[in-house]
């Protein structure tokens, strides 16, 4: 018997790496999800702070000038977007890894994506609006 007709040894059983899914039972797609939100905001961030930067020392007026222009406005609703995926994505986890209690899991799951959805909203509201001009 040759070195490659043996067995790897796993941790895992038959039927877990089948279905490639892990102690979480949902596979590694929050973990990709994770990594490309971290991805997206790390290629943002510098466009970010020149456009805050632009904003400093601005009042309502010239904010909503600078963000009335279309990229800009769009770099900052893709940032937003990416930033509050990425919060829910990770308070998921910790969630998942440290509270036993699965009624309170479940009420703190609904409460995450509520919280991490209301976040999201009012800042695309907030940006939608000053960039209307409204």
């Amino acid at each position: 018997m040759s070195a490659t007709d043996t067995p790897k040894r796993s941790m895992r059983t038959p039927l877990g790496r089948v279905r490639n899914l892990g102690a979480a039972h949902s596979g590694t797609s929050d973990f990709w999800r994770q990594r490309l939100t971290a991805v997206a905001m790390t290629l943002l961030m510098i466009p970010v702070l020149v456009i805050i930067m632009m904003l400093l020392g601005r009042n309502q007026a010239g904010a909503a000038q600078i963000l009335g222009s279309l990229p800009i406005a769009v770099i900052m609703l893709l940032f937003i977007i990416a930033s509050a995926w990425h919060m829910k994505i990770g308070m998921q986890e910790v969630i998942n890894d440290y509270v036993h209690n699965e009624k309170l899991k479940l009420v703190s799951m609904m409460l995450n994506n509520f919280f991490s959805i209301a976040v999201a909203l009012a800042s695309i509201y907030a940006i939608l609006k000053l960039s209307s001009g409204v």
